[in-house]
């Protein structure tokens, strides 16, 4: 008797409806997910619906979350791919009920709810709090650059943009003048039905374009008026201490006073650039590939050290880190409702204000204050600073002593596989919304799905499983 087989037939109709909950197994991440939804308060999104009950039946918002944040978790963000995964994928299949919401469904669901879905960040976060991830013992901060959803070839110079906004000028100004020449002898040539005084489709091409130039230059001529104004207010605080530290040593301030800038006569600087596609991001120095640029945001983020649950997170602008210290800070406190213990973070957040700030006080910060070359020596340093030590030299001794490089060399493990599981593992490395709202929102909604992964594997179980 030869082997036997089980039955295969594809067109063997079911005897029983069949249970979604038979789908998968038990403890599979997309059953977490639809547990976790049940944890979460969905109040801001359901509030966005009004009308009267009227109309097409919209999807279910709790199940609209469900895809997305299962999406985000599993790298997969795109709408399209997310439609074709609930016919396809099982997992998107279960939490999506069977049911099948086009592309643009839910595209159109994450751009109208993103800010709400955002705002579920601070909710997972207090999840991961209560199942016991966060000590706020050691935070790690750090910022990694991602791409923006714009090229860095739609970018042009201050200086470029005057070159071609006269340019632009004389060839619109030629085309009006060829138009007007011609206009009357050439009526019938533009057809029935036309008035025969349209624009050319070259005049409005350049039109366009000389718009566009004008508004970035006027938005670039607005940040230097803005960064000039901080600058005279910054000049005039320190002219005012010189002049009251004269009147109390009876002595003149050595130096010079610092020059007043002023705003009216501020002009951009000529390599200053904006982006047309994104006017928001801006061009950064490419960390993972030395000496090349690329058109980005700065996304930045804290690290709980416990089991690398992140803590707070932010977009910036700024291409350096020079800024971020104490605003992060700032949202760890927020978020979580006490100071974190301890804190440390690479060369970029160095600055004597930063360790020096109100905001700060009480925190034990670990904050290099130079780069050391690959290898090189640290000689260990013991007790206190000396008395005269600078705020820097006093940094700089803390963080040679056994107990300063145990908490500081911990900073990499802490906050750096972060970037590359979000990069790596889940291939997020391009936003796919425009300007620092929409892209702050996605970068929370990121986060989030990292907490949440992070909730997952530690073997929490929602209440209501």
């Amino acid at each position: 008797m030869g082997k036997r087989f089980r039955t295969d037939h594809l067109d063997q109709g079911l005897l029983l409806p069949p249970s979604l909950h038979d789908w998968l197994p038990e403890g599979h991440l997309a059953r977490f997910i639809a547990d976790v939804i049940e944890e979460l308060d969905l109040g801001a999104v359901y509030r966005a619906y009004g009308g009267d009950g009227r109309g097409l039946a919209a999807y279910q918002p709790s199940m609209m979350v469900r895809l997305l944040l299962y999406g985000y978790c599993q790298g997969v963000v795109s709408s399209r791919k997310i439609e074709r995964a609930t016919h396809e994928d099982v997992a998107f299949r279960y939490l999506s009920a069977d049911t099948h919401p086009d592309h643009d469904t839910i595209a159109a669901f994450r751009k109208r709810h993103l800010t709400a879905l955002a705002g579920l960040f601070a909710q997972a976060l207090q999840l991961c709090r209560k199942a016991g991830l966060v000590k706020l013992g050691h935070v790690a901060i750090d910022g990694t650059k991602i791409k923006a959803n714009a090229s860095k070839h739609k970018a042009m110079s201050y200086e470029r943009m005057e070159e071609t906004e006269q340019r632009l000028r004389q060839e619109v100004e030629e085309l009006l003048r060829r138009a007007e020449e011609t206009d009357a002898a050439e009526d019938a040539q533009y057809g029935k039905g036309k008035r025969g005084d349209e624009l050319p489709e070259e005049l409005a091409r350049r039109e366009s374009r000389l718009v566009k130039i004008r508004a970035a230059k006027a938005a670039l001529e607005q940040e230097a008026k803005e960064k000039a104004e901080r600058q005279r207010a910054e000049a005039e605080a320190k002219i005012a201490e010189r002049r009251e530290q004269e009147e109390r040593t009876g002595k003149k301030a050595g130096g010079h006073d610092p020059k007043v800038p002023d705003p009216e006569q501020a002009k951009p600087e000529a390599k200053a650039q904006r982006n047309f596609t994104d006017p928001e991001s801006r061009i950064m120095l490419d960390g993972a590939n030395k000496g090349s640029f690329i058109q980005a945001y700065n996304a930045q983020a804290a690290v709980d050290s416990q089991t690398q649950v992140i803590v707070a997170a932010e977009i910036t602008q700024a291409a350096n880190d020079s800024q971020q210290l104490a605003p992060m800070i700032g949202q760890v406190i927020a978020n979580m409702g006490r100071k974190p213990e301890a804190v440390s973070a690479d060369a970029g957040y160095w600055s004597e204000a930063n360790v020096t700030g109100e905001g700060v006080a009480g925190i034990d910060l670990h904050i290099a204050t130079g780069r050391r070359k690959h290898g090189e020596p640290i000689e260990t340093a013991t007790g206190p600073p000396p008395e005269e030590a600078s705020v820097q030299e006093a940094m700089r001794h803390k963080l040679r002593t056994e107990a300063g490089q145990a908490i500081y060399k911990m900073r990499k493990a802490i906050v750096e596989p972060v970037f590359g599981q979000t990069k790596e593992r889940r291939g997020f490395r391009r936003f796919s919304f425009r300007g620092m709202d929409n892209v702050c929102a996605e970068w929370k909604l990121i986060c989030l799905t990292h907490n949440l992964l992070k909730l997952f594997r530690s073997g929490w179980v929602p209440a209501g499983a």
